[in-house]
């Protein structure tokens, strides 16, 4: 006979006085969250152009899906409108990037 597993849920946590919040309430954070970090793409391609500012690849409207936008301060919500803290970049730089910080640790060990 084989036994079967249980699979176990996490009791819900009892929230603190001051963290209930109306649906309307969450419904307005999410809606402004979402309108201030789905448009930061846009702003940043049509300020820094179509080009990755490390390769300096070329992109058209139908490769454009491949240019992506770093965070020069590594923090996602610092989105100014005047594209200070970010940069374009093709995917491939993008990625060597982010794998640089990674190689580094990985190297003093």
């Amino acid at each position: 006979m084989g036994s079967r597993q249980r699979t176990q849920f996490r009791k819900p946590q009892p929230k603190k006085p001051g963290e209930v919040k109306s649906a309307a309430e969450i419904v307005r954070e999410l809606k402004e969250g979402n309108a201030s970090t789905s448009n930061y793409r846009e702003q940043s391609l049509k300020i820094h152009g179509l080009i990755c500012a490390k390769c300096g690849r070329e992109f058209d409207s139908g490769s454009r899906h491949l240019l992506t936008v770093h965070h020069k301060d590594s923090n996602h919500r610092n989105n100014p409108a005047d594209g200070s803290n970010w940069e374009n970049l093709c995917i491939y730089c993008h990625d060597d990037e982010h794998s640089r910080g990674l190689l580094a640790d990985y190297l003093r060990k």
